[in-house]
């Protein structure tokens, strides 16, 4: 079967499953494994935002929005050359990637015929649940099982770890200009290192909140894991969260490694995680993927 993803954690999931070799486009944004982008055609693109600043991300995401515009670019002519059996998409956020709207369009307008499969979990267990689905679209359903039965082997592994031990606090940034709580299934994540979520929308869309609301449940610990940055990011954005918790502990996280991307490596974010909030019972994190700031 030939497999265009159009979001980086639908790729990863492909990755996972040992379908990588079945995996014919992806968009500008798939960096995990690294041959996805340099090996497969790349069907989606949009705006280099690396020289922009979070509060100028948040106003051209903000004026497109309103506008009616897309924030991603669809190569539908290079899509129907890959002549796709399944394109994998979302309808969970216009800010991540396409809708799957605008692929059912596309594809009606070039005549193509594909299936297209949405990924939208907003819990931990929804996420496990997709890996399932995914492979269950493939036909190859055991390999979904597989995997799955591992990620939750190791969830255990960690429930295990912190069981019986004192929660601290955790409030998690997921934007800094202007700031976000965490949303969907971040609080999922903090609950099973070991950790209370407060200032949080569990299985619910993320939001803009005033720093007073963030800081009013003093958290004992703060996790900045901005969308679309990988840990250098995390902490250059952290360094603007220290004077809003003074009483806190700091951490910068890749975000896209590990928390905010609905694929396998959320599992690695759980575990990295416990290791914060619970270093004398769980392994520390790996290098690169945490660092405390304050």
């Amino acid at each position: 079967m030939r497999l265009v993803s159009l979001l980086p954690s639908a790729t990863e999931i492909v990755y996972a499953l040992g379908l990588g070799d079945d995996l014919v486009g992806v968009t500008f944004e798939c960096d995990e494994p690294a041959a996805a982008r340099s090996e497969k055609a790349v069907v989606v693109g949009g705006r280099d935002t690396g020289s922009m600043t979070p509060a100028e991300i948040d106003d051209y995401v903000r004026t497109q929005m309103a506008a009616g515009g897309d924030l991603y670019t669809l190569h539908a002519d290079a899509l129907a050359g890959l002549a796709p059996d399944l394109i994998l998409t979302q309808d969970l956020c216009r800010v991540c990637a396409l809708p799957s709207g605008h692929v059912d369009d596309a594809l009606a307008h070039l005549g193509c015929r594909s299936d297209v499969l949405s990924l939208d979990p907003h819990t931990l267990d929804e996420v496990l649940a997709t890996f399932e689905e995914v492979a269950r679209a493939v036909g190859v359903p055991e390999k979904g099982s597989d995997l799955t039965a591992r990620l939750k082997q190791r969830l255990a592994r960690v429930a295990a770890a912190v069981e019986g031990r004192a929660r601290p606090k955790v409030a998690v940034v997921e934007w800094v200009d202007p700031p976000f709580g965490a949303g969907h299934w971040v609080p999922d994540l903090i609950t099973a290192a070991g950790g209370e979520p407060v200032a949080a929308r569990p299985g619910r869309r993320s939001v803009q909140m005033s720093w007073p609301e963030l800081t009013a449940p003093k958290p004992d610990v703060v996790l900045v894991t901005p969308c679309g940055y990988h840990l250098d990011g995390a902490v250059r954005q952290a360094e603007a969260v220290r004077r809003h918790f003074p009483d806190a502990e700091i951490w910068a996280i890749d975000g896209d490694g590990l928390v905010v991307r609905p694929g396998p490596r959320l599992i690695d974010g759980v575990e990295a995680i416990a290791a914060i909030l619970h270093p004398e019972a769980v392994p520390p994190a790996p290098p690169g993927t945490v660092a405390r700031v304050a």
